[in-house]
């Protein structure tokens, strides 16, 4: 993770708050400690000084089924990044779908997959070019187009808590992507988790455990996602990583290998 970090320029705030960058990197080795606790094999990147927001992968690219569709971020000075992700998913054995539309700009973070179809953000990172290069790249889920009012991204508001299970945070802005998830979505079965806090509303499930942010910072909304799903829970932190508008899912992409590698020719 980068010093430069404090640098990066997806902060919506008009006041920056000052990051701790040895903590930073205190709860990313954390983060990437639990994942591999998790039986998720982790894959490590080097830390790039001309990157500040490098940490922060999920923007990069969007992978269903073995497909990644390598994003266009909103932000230009995040093109290196996605040159490094293409890199490396190829090497695990991914297929690669770039967009071609140059108009298009699309942000990891404003793609929410359900495991039944997509949610797209139309937000200031991401326009309707890149909400179309998902729809067209995985047809066979059927793809809706969300207007993200304010703030960064979709999962600043909303994300899978579990299989059909939606938490989503209780600000106007998060009340009406609800809203709108209910009238757009072609399946109606979707259980929904509604949390006080807004970042709290950002979780990770992975291989049957939820990942969330500590009770310490965000007691009731984290005591209502232990009462309501019983799952395994894990507490990280995030609390430097929000100062520049971060949430817990933006530090990781997570995708099955394929079992058998595409043939190159």
């Amino acid at each position: 993770m980068d010093q430069s970090l404090k640098d990066a320029a997806l902060c919506q705030r008009e006041i920056r708050e000052l990051i701790d960058i040895d903590r930073a990197r205190r709860h990313h080795q954390e983060y990437i400690s639990t994942l591999r606790k998790l039986g998720i094999d982790v894959i490590e990147l080097a830390a790039d000084e001309s990157l500040p927001e490098g940490v922060f992968v999920e923007d990069t690219a969007m992978i269903c089924d073995g497909t990644a569709l390598i994003c266009r971020p909103g932000l230009a000075s995040r093109l290196k990044e996605v040159d490094i992700i293409r890199t490396t998913l190829r090497k695990e054995g991914l297929t690669i779908v770039d967009i071609k539309d140059q108009a298009a700009t699309i942000d990891g973070g404003d793609v929410l997959f359900t495991g039944r179809e997509f949610f797209v953000g139309l937000s200031k990172r991401t326009n309707l070019a890149g909400a179309k290069a998902v729809a067209s790249t995985f047809p066979e889920y059927p793809t809706a187009l969300l207007r993200v009012r304010k703030g960064c991204h979709l999962k600043n508001f909303i994300s899978m808590a579990g299989p059909d299970m939606i938490a989503v945070g209780d600000s106007d802005v998060a009340k009406d992507l609800l809203r709108q998830m209910e009238e757009m979505s072609e399946y109606k079965e979707y259980k929904t988790i509604t949390l006080p806090n807004d970042p709290a509303a950002n979780c990770i499930f992975v291989n049957g455990t939820i990942l969330h942010l500590p009770a310490e910072q965000y007691p009731e909304s984290i005591k209502i996602l232990t009462d309501r799903i019983s799952t395994s829970h894990i507490e990280l932190p995030n609390s430097e990583f929000a100062k520049v508008d971060n949430v817990l899912s933006s530090r990781c992409l997570l995708f099955n290998r394929p079992k058998y590698r595409p043939i190159r020719s």
